[in-house]
């Protein structure tokens, strides 16, 4: 596997991990308490607040940029465009979401929209290379 490759297993997994910080936070609180529900997880992830509902909201975020990106990918590769330059997007991506879900979680509202563009444009900048 390539380094891109790997890159777009990483992009598929962190919106899991992100809403798992939520879930972990609130592991030993009874689910009657307001604990996770895994019963009906997608209510109880809707009702989050706080920095606990970012998390969900950047999981949201995070799924809806995976198909750009892995689309991105594909093309480039496919297209054969030089590996290190797709490798390079690809990994200034993976940056660019961990440093938008810090920035979500932080409440850095502006930042964060900025962070979404510079992902968005390297998620183009793939597609471009294809």
């Amino acid at each position: 596997m390539t380094i891109a490759q790997w890159c777009v297993l990483a992009a598929c997994l962190m919106p899991i991990l992100t809403v798992g910080m939520a879930k972990a936070s609130l592991a030993r609180i009874p689910r009657k308490q307001g604990g996770y529900d895994n019963f009906n997880p997608r209510t109880w992830e809707a009702a989050l607040e706080g920095w606990r509902g970012r998390a969900h909201a950047a999981q949201l975020n995070g799924y809806e940029a995976l198909p750009l990106f892995i689309a991105g990918v594909l093309f480039a590769q496919i297209g054969g465009a030089d590996q290190a330059r797709i490798d390079l997007l690809a990994m200034a991506f993976i940056a660019a979401r961990v440093l938008y879900t810090w920035a979500y979680l932080a409440n850095r509202a502006t930042l964060r929209s900025l962070i979404w563009m510079t992902g968005l444009g390297l998620s183009i900048a793939l597609l471009a290379l294809g």
